[in-house]
């Protein structure tokens, strides 16, 4: 750990801050930290058992040598990296790219240390038809497209893969399919699987046991990381150290069992939704990353002994200072049912200076000569504040800067907590059972053949899905 070590700040959600109606005593911390420490050997046992096998993916170098092995091969063909891919399979490519190369990377060249990425995490057709548009034949033979998916059957990226399939088999032919397709997706079984070795395609692995949004520190999100410039051997180093704290089974000393511990407190005392602000521009993909990651593990209507709960924090997002002047009214006037998770960065890496204010606007001249990254960081504590003075609870996570070590810290403090806070709701954290119903809809909507269920046809399926929501002309006004 010779790097330095991002931060969780915690004393703003106590008692002695904001008071004993909102804030947590300091008896009710001591008793967070008696019920929670048990769970953190528990999970570390079960992570030796090898029941939370997304725990040992900083620590695969197979994993990642397989990925700087085909990033290699390609990097110097490609011009442009395209990944088709939704949900977990899309949201941590996003965050990584955001996070640790340029705002201006996909523009500039020579901010550009890869091809230029896109990343479609929808089917919208507008958007989809605008890029393929603009691919004409020279940029489509410098394309590669790397196509995620764990089963091969998820209808969205099954629809992005057989548009472009079908595209580089018009315009290129079937060599160009070979060439410039890579799938990522289960080692041995599934729909992709089989095209992959039906039809000759490079290939990377889905880890077994990894949930998607769990899957960011695999071939998932490393290869397009990896392919773009970012320091993948950093990112995982980052991961591993924060590994070590987080399996600490001295509550005080680890970070994700302190956060989950704060945020189940705070769930179960009425505040169900959780506000991640980060005042960063390059961090604020990871708030989207985040959001799945909380409302996919944590949203269960059962609990591990078949007890009907429906519980689960609501993750929100914002961006400082952008939202303190769309969101902070509501977070301070509005109903006290928040924990706010801030997100502060104390060396931006580069920085500008402010200019003189013109001779007939001397009430800017506070702002002459003060830095642009000092103003963004006080806007931060002013918000803070202001939160404080209406008993808002606040945490804060400081990365000393935003690298590639910092943010695998951030995604294994955030991954453990997740843990935590599903083995303190006792629900299971790694499962999506909503999610399916929605799939299976949309396979009947599209036509699939077959039976749903062995008493239901998908045919009879989608008439059902239509008599409920078809537009009844009725109730159009």
């Amino acid at each position: 750990m010779s790097q330095k070590q991002i931060k969780l700040y915690y004393r703003n959600v106590l008692a002695e801050v904001i008071g004993d109606e909102h804030g947590i005593a300091r008896t009710d911390f001591e008793a967070l930290a008696a019920e929670t420490t048990p769970l953190i050997t528990w999970l570390n046992s079960e992570r030796k058992a090898g029941r939370t096998p997304y725990r040992d993916l900083p620590f695969r170098t197979d994993i990642s040598e397989d990925v700087k092995k085909l990033a290699s091969e390609v990097k110097d063909d490609c011009d442009n990296l395209v990944v088709l891919g939704i949900g977990g399979s899309a949201l941590g490519n996003i965050a990584l790219q955001t996070s640790l190369n340029p705002y201006m990377y996909n523009i500039d060249a020579k901010q550009r240390p890869g091809p230029r990425l896109f990343v479609f995490d929808n089917v919208d057709p507008a958007q989809l038809s605008s890029f393929l548009n603009w691919l004409g034949d020279d940029n489509l033979k410098r394309t590669i497209f790397n196509v995620i998916s764990k089963s091969g059957r998820t209808a969205e990226t099954a629809g992005q893969f057989l548009i472009v399939r079908k595209m580089l088999l018009d315009r290129l032919g079937p060599k160009a399919c070979k060439k410039q397709i890579i799938a990522t997706t289960d080692e041995r079984q599934g729909t992709l699987r089989t095209i992959v070795r039906k039809e000759g395609y490079r290939s990377l692995i889905v880890p077994d046991g990894v949930g998607g949004r769990f899957t960011v520190l695999s071939a998932v999100g490393l290869f397009s990381a990896a392919v773009c410039g970012i320091d993948i051997d950093s990112l995982l180093a980052g991961a591993r150290d924060m590994d070590a704290r987080v399996s600490s089974e001295d509550f005080r000393k680890n970070p994700a069992a302190i956060n989950a511990a704060i945020n189940y407190h705070f769930y179960t005392r009425g505040k169900k939704n959780s506000v991640i602000m980060p005042y960063c521009y390059a961090l604020k993909d990871m708030a989207d990353w985040y959001r799945q990651l909380w409302a996919e593990s944590l949203g269960k209507s059962v609990d591990l002994d078949g007890n009907e709960v429906h519980i689960g924090p609501t993750p929100i997002k914002a961006l400082g200072a952008t939202d303190q002047h769309s969101q902070v009214q509501l977070y301070r006037e509005g109903p006290n049912d928040k924990l706010f998770t801030f997100l502060l960065v104390e060396n931006f890496g580069s920085d500008l200076v402010i200019g003189p204010a013109p001779d007939c606007a001397p009430e800017l001249d506070y702002l002459a000569g003060k830095r642009i990254g000092a103003l963004l960081n006080n806007e931060k504590l002013a918000t803070e504040y202001a939160l404080l003075h209406d008993k808002r609870p606040c945490l804060t996570v400081i990365f000393p800067q935003v690298n590639a070590y910092a943010v695998g810290q951030f995604i294994c403090l955030f991954e453990v907590t997740t843990s935590l806070v599903g083995a303190l709701f006792n629900i299971n954290p790694y499962d999506q059972p909503a999610v399916e119903l929605g799939k299976e809809a949309t396979f009947a909507l599209m036509g699939k053949p077959g039976r749903y269920k062995p008493d239901l046809t998908y045919d009879q399926f989608a008439h059902d899905i239509r008599s409920r929501t078809d537009i009844d002309p009725h109730f159009l006004v």
